[in-house]
């Protein structure tokens, strides 16, 4: 399976960033799916600049419903307009900063794929519920929750307490960690959670990324702050294929 790197720019970039991030992703190597996620307001910017290339472009949120009286908010038919083609949901930043449950996040899922948009949906413990030995039992809970019946969008592990901080797990927390993601997407969907990628997150950077990649179940990236220089993103997708 190929695997898609996935970046996740968050509240960062203007509009002036867009050209140049843009042009260098001609650089970008075959045989790995590349994926911008940026924020809203720089999306048809993206769209008209990666037009013709092979990187394709996400958006960071949705609403759940279609229309509606919420201000502020963004359907998942708006940002296919843009050219969109997926979504990320249920980010951790999300839980925490807006309260988002696992119901909203599923509802949220449902909407994206209504609107023809790949759903990434996150999934992770906290710090204090590994220490709790909890990990594995959160993030089951958060994956029979979250995903609608016949998902068959990508999930994303990312352990909260290393995002941003510059920490990772082992190897074999992230390769225990994505196993039992694995059986629970099996489980849950059969044969089509068996081809559901698996992205790892947190703290991805050119110079832990190649070891990540090549972990066991690890189908791709979902990288922060290191998405932001198109060097550095590049040289992600190129451990994807060393990996």
């Amino acid at each position: 399976m190929r695997q898609l790197i996935a970046g996740n720019w968050k509240m960062f970039g203007k509009l002036a960033d867009v050209t140049g991030f843009a042009a260098a992703m001609n650089a970008a190597p075959a045989g790995v799916d590349l994926l911008i996620c940026p924020p809203f307001t720089l999306l048809e910017r993206f769209a008209a600049a990666l037009k013709g290339s092979a990187v394709a472009l996400g958006a960071q949120d949705c609403h759940p419903t279609p229309q509606g009286a919420h201000t502020g908010d963004i359907s998942a038919a708006m940002l296919a307009e843009t050219g969109a083609t997926h979504v990320i949901l249920g980010h951790s930043e999300r839980r925490a900063d807006h309260g988002e449950n696992n119901a909203v996040i599923r509802a949220k899922a449902e909407a994206a794929i209504t609107a023809g948009l790949t759903p990434i949906v996150c999934v992770g413990e906290t710090g204090a519920e590994r220490e709790a030995g909890e990990a594995e039992h959160v993030v089951r809970s958060q994956i029979q929750h979250s995903l609608p019946p016949g998902f068959a969008g990508v999930v994303a592990y990312e352990p909260v307490w290393a995002i941003g901080t510059g920490r990772t797990p082992t190897a074999e927390d992230v390769t225990a960690m994505h196993a039992a993601i694995r059986a629970a997407l099996a489980a849950q969907f059969g044969a089509v959670g068996n081809a559901v990628r698996i992205l790892y997150g947190g703290s991805v950077k050119p110079g832990n990324a190649g070891a990540l990649l090549a972990l066991p179940e690890v189908g791709g990236a979902l990288v922060g702050g290191a998405s932001l220089q198109a060097e550095d993103f590049l040289a992600i997708a190129r451990s994807a294929l060393r990996g």
